[in-house]
Parts: C-alpha cells; structure tokens; sequence
C-alpha cells in the first residue's frame, strides 16, 4: 500500500494536470465563440452567391458550364477525384481528427484513384505514418482560418479540375449539426448537380424586365463559380475549427471530472492511510505504556 507522502504527491500531480485541461478548456472555449462569429458572418454571403447562381438558371434555361454534372446519356465521370481533408493540428479533441481521417479512408476505399489534398497537422502525421501519398499538403496552420487560405485552396483544386486532372472533388470536413453535437461528413464540392441550384423563387421579387449578362451568362456563372467555391471551402474551414474547439471543450472537461473523481478517491485514501498510521501510532504507544505497568507491577 503506497504511503502518505506517494499519495500526497499523486495528488499534487492531478492538480497540476488539471490546472492545465482547465486552462485549455477555457481557451478552447473563448476560441468557439470567436469562431461562430465569424461562421455566422459567412452565411449571408454564401446564400447570395447560391441565389445568384439560381438566378441565372432561371433567366438562361440552356447555360452549360463544365462545373455542372454532365446531362443524361452523356459518359459518366470517372477518373482521378480530388479529397480534401480538413483536420486539426494536434489532438486532444476526443474522436473529432479520427472521424474525419475515417471518412477519407472511407473514400480512398471506394475510388482508389483519389489524390488527397491536406489541412492540418494531425492529417498529416496519419497518411505519412500509414504511407498513404499525399498530393499536396498545406503547410500553415488549420487555426484561425482566413479567405485568402480558402482563395489559396481553392485555386489549387480548381486548377486540377479545371484541366482535367480532377474529375470530381470532395471535401472532408466536420459539420456542426447544432451547439452540442457534430460529425465528420464527405461532400462533393465539384462538379455540382443543377436541381442543386434550380427552385420556385417564390420569395424573390418579380422583375418585368429579363436580365443582361455581360460579356454571356456562361463567363458570369464561371465567374460567380469561383466564388462560390472559394465560400464553401472557407466555410468548410470555419466549421471544422468550430467543431474542433468544441471538441476539445468536451474532452477537457471531461477531463477536469476526471480529475476531481480521481482527487476525491486519492483524498479519501489518504485520509485512510493517515488515519491507520495515527492508529497504529496509538496503540504502539497503548502497548509500551502497557508494558511499562506491567513491568513496575512485577517489581
């Protein structure tokens, strides 16, 4: 059985980890709400662009556009796919990295000819150790993400799409479903389905005049298409980050009860083994002055 000064010890270290997941819980916390700020702050803009985008659906009927699905009877798309995955740079975030690098395998296992593209530290350590190529990985930090890493991103897959090299690209990331819950989930970002993008506009006010694009409806959408990718990825960025420091939030206050459930046993047994030292202390003590009675008696 461990003595009172191992067990005294054991509990200084307990406090002083727990010091440490607090701490982090409270970053991870203040982080979060920064984050949604800044995820709800997206949200209009992403909408006008869909809007947008609808809107020219239903003024040109026939605009075609290579990143929209090919129309039926046409040859299917298979070839090379793009994935990008998005995960965060170190761990402490419970099951949030491991579900993510889960729905990439999952894709990999399906479509073997895919070429992932990766965010974050964490992502990266796993496919190097597991020696699974990746075709670019991104080198700055998933913290704080920005539009101009999301241009960044976006231009890179473009580019891959845009020639060809990349017949269909996906993105990996982690949606929050609502403030407590979250999970890893694969979209296709390219190329899109029009009915996507086709609705009753019931809500938008009527014009009795059609519109002009300018130079032709189909270098607008291109246009607007860019955007609209740029906006998803930055998107998908915001939103994994969230889920993240949301993640960790749960795993260090996990932790934090932890801790004090294990403080609250240690306690306990130190107070035993305290109380069976007193004990054990008196009735050495009892014994002695027992003996010293007996021996003053017998003289």
């Amino acid at each position: 059985m461990p003595g009172t000064r191992e067990i005294k010890t054991h509990m200084q270290s307990v406090a002083e980890t727990r010091k440490i997941t607090n701490a982090m819980y409270l970053i991870a916390s203040t982080k979060l709400r920064k984050a949604r700020a800044e995820l709800e702050n997206t949200r209009p803009y992403f909408n006008a662009l869909q809007g947008e985008i609808k809107r020219i659906f239903r003024n040109v009927r026939n605009v075609e556009s290579h990143f929209f699905y090919p129309d039926e009877g046409m040859p299917a798309l298979d070839g090379t796919y793009g994935c990008l995955v998005i995960t965060a740079d170190k761990g402490l975030a419970g099951s949030y990295n491991q579900n993510a690098i889960k729905e990439a395998l999952h894709i990999l296992e399906q479509h073997p000819d895919t070429k992932l593209f990766v965010v974050g530290e964490y992502g990266r350590r796993y496919f190097d150790q597991h020696n699974i190529p990746i075709e670019h990985s991104f080198l700055y930090t998933a913290q704080n993400p920005t539009m101009m890493r999301a241009r960044e991103i976006s231009a890179l897959l473009l580019d891959g799409f845009n020639h060809g090299q990349l017949q269909k690209i996906f993105v990996v990331y982690t949606d929050m479903e609502n403030s407590m819950s979250f999970r890893a989930r694969s979209t296709r970002l390219l190329p899109f389905h029009r009915t996507y993008f086709v609705d009753t506009a019931e809500h938008e006010k009527t014009v009795s005049e059609p519109f002009e694009f300018l130079p032709d409806a189909k270098a607008v959408l291109h246009n607007i298409m860019r955007s609209y990718v740029s906006g998803f990825i930055y998107s998908a960025l915001i939103d994994s980050f969230c889920c993240e420091q949301n993640a960790r939030m749960t795993a260090m206050d996990n932790a934090n009860r932890n801790a004090e459930e294990l403080m609250g046993e240690l306690s306990l047994e130190y107070n035993r083994v305290r109380q069976s030292a007193i004990t054990q202390e008196i009735t050495e003590i009892s014994a002695g002055a027992r003996a010293q009675r007996r021996r003053k008696e017998g003289e």
